[in-house]
């Protein structure tokens, strides 16, 4: 256990006291089908603890920050900083997924790289860095590994709104309402459901997206209404 985690503990600066809490980080719910006799779960209750604490820690980050944001600014850096993709490129960059435990069908069908399986992996991270150490030690390691370089990239260029949020103001200008979102398609199964969602109108169907979240598919349909229509 030490040796095989030494090498990530020092890309992190961090050494955990916890090793099963560290191994707890990188079990998939689809390594459990296969190891039954684990005694340890699967990290979704980390991911969960992790979520919470990145979104604390991104608030804390921002009000010390950029104190001159208005509070519709912040909550949409948060969505831009925090989403999945973000954590997934975080993820990948520290090689958390050369630690994953996974089942022989996630490995076949490329888990080690499925952006959904390397976010929720870095949120549990996050939470075990906090319940082993400190939410000082769990803030500089978000710092240091997600926002570093990127959030004030973001900010400088405007790129941390949203297509959901460009798309209302543009019709909420012009026409004085708003577009509504519908869900077309939901399936599979829980831990790997996809949501198409279309954007709406005045009835006419302006982009639909697919992803894994029905914020994520709001977010592509906004994106693909942004691209294709011109109002």
């Amino acid at each position: 256990m030490d040796n095989k985690y030494s090498n990530l503990e020092k890309k992190l600066n961090i050494q955990f006291k916890d090793r099963d809490l560290l191994k707890n980080v990188f079990i998939h719910r689809s390594y459990l089908n296969e190891h039954k006799s684990s005694k340890l779960s699967s990290n979704e209750r980390l991911e969960f603890l992790g979520d919470s604490v990145l979104s604390l820690i991104t608030s804390v980050y921002l009000f010390k920050n950029y104190p001159d944001l208005e509070e519709g600014d912040y909550t949409e850096i948060k969505s831009a900083i925090v989403k999945m993709e973000s954590l997934a490129e975080a993820s990948k960059k520290i090689e958390l997924n050369n630690y994953l435990l996974l089942s022989k069908g996630e490995e076949r069908g490329s888990g080690r790289t499925n952006s959904n399986i390397m976010a929720d992996c870095f949120e549990a991270l996050i939470a075990a860095i906090f319940l082993d150490k400190s939410f000082e030690v769990a803030y500089t390691f978000v710092v240091s590994f997600l926002f570093k370089d990127k959030l004030d990239y973001l900010l400088k260029n405007n790129l941390y709104l949203s297509s959901k949020s460009k798309l209302q103001e543009m019709i909420q200008s012009k026409y004085k309402k708003t577009p509504v979102y519908k869900v077309l398609e939901e399936k599979g199964p829980e831990h790997k459901r996809s949501f198409k969602i279309g954007v709406y109108f005045n009835s006419k169907e302006l982009g639909v997206g697919v992803a894994p979240s029905k914020k994520e598919a709001e977010e592509a349909a906004a994106k693909g209404a942004l691209e294709n229509v011109v109002f």
